[in-house]
């Protein structure tokens, strides 16, 4: 939480403390700081006792920080009964983007030059379009075609 707290900010927190505060209440007010977050800390150790409790043996191995979604998600991924490991590793997402570039910009890549022949002879079917294809300029008064598919 405090992690990315620099030397400035510290120094910076403390004048502000000394100046707020004084100098002669400024312990006083750091042991009353310190008191009420340990108090907190018990509060909060207590309370997670308890619901481990009222829980049961069933779920002796349930940790709290498992409630966070992005560790609760990471669990889920890592674990090997989706199958969803295997899948992870088969993709290979700088291969796709790749691939995605060069059909947008219409250079043909190896893996994509026998893709673009099977996607140009399902074009005049099904309503696909051929994002190989370069658009040809318009005149100065000339509308751009309009697709009914598209929107």
């Amino acid at each position: 939480m405090f992690n990315d707290i620099g030397a400035l900010e510290v120094v910076t927190l403390v004048v502000l403390a000394v100046l707020v505060f004084g100098p002669d209440k400024l312990p006083k007010v750091i042991q009353d700081v310190t008191r009420t977050i340990r108090k907190i800390r018990e509060f909060s150790d207590s309370a997670k006792q308890d619901i481990r409790n009222e829980l049961g043996p069933e779920f002796k191995d349930f940790e709290f920080e498992d409630l966070n979604p992005k560790t609760f998600i990471r669990k889920q991924l890592d674990n090997d009964e989706l199958g969803l490991k295997e899948i992870r590793n088969g993709f290979d997402l700088k291969k796709e983007m790749a691939e995605l570039t060069d059909a947008v910009h219409g250079r043909e890549s190896e893996s994509s030059s026998s893709d673009s022949a099977v996607g140009a002879s399902s074009s005049g079917s099904g309503g696909a379009v051929d994002m190989t294809k370069k658009r040809e300029k318009l005149e100065l008064e000339e509308r751009p075609p309009y697709d009914l598919d598209a929107t």
